[in-house]
């Protein structure tokens, strides 16, 4: 288990910071902005939550807010995995892919592109499926750039794609449609 007793470390000040080898990177590194937009992505859920407290949504949203400190820890670890160390799993990418798929059967088929917005609850998890789909496009760059884990970008392409179904879920099929051309004259 993690350990926080000092907070404030002066470890940061130069600019650089401390990966889970111990090995140090400059805080502008792709590796250290891409840990960085899945904690924000966790944030966004954290706002969501509060939209979504006592339903059944709640449960889901906070195993994946779990999943996403296992992303950032597996993320601050370079390489791609096998080293014994916390890693994203099949497992984690099974569960949201169970979950879209149980959501998806009571919603009505679409027709068109979804605005974001609706409930206030649905607009919180379009900004969240942003930033996760923002939190991919990083990770997949990182990727491009040295070793990652490939469930890590999976479980974030699986991610942005539940949080859509639960966008709708949340609007109760009331979808907030785009209607192409509607406002150009």
């Amino acid at each position: 288990m993690v350990r926080l007793d000092i907070i404030t470390t002066r470890g940061g000040d130069a600019g650089q910071t401390s990966l889970g080898d111990g090995s140090r990177v400059g805080k502008e590194s792709l590796r250290i902005e891409a840990i960085g937009v899945v904690d924000e992505a966790n944030a966004t859920l954290g706002l969501l939550r509060l939209h979504t407290l006592g339903q059944p949504e709640d449960a889901m949203l906070a195993r994946i807010q779990n999943d996403l400190f296992d992303l950032g820890a597996d993320l601050c670890m370079p390489g791609e995995g096998g080293d014994g160390r916390l890693r994203m799993t099949d497992h984690q990418c099974a569960r949201l892919e169970a979950e879209v798929a149980e959501m998806n059967a009571s919603l009505p088929p679409l027709h068109s592109f979804v605005l974001p917005g609706g409930t206030p609850a649905a607009a919180f998890a379009h900004l969240a499926r942003t930033t996760a789909r923002r939190a991919e496009r990083v990770v997949v760059a990182l990727g491009a750039a040295e070793p990652v884990n490939p469930v890590a970008i999976r479980y974030l392409n699986r991610l942005s794609d539940h949080l859509f179904v639960l966008c709708r879920r949340l609007n109760a099929g009331a979808d907030v449609l785009w209607v192409p051309g509607q406002t150009s004259g």
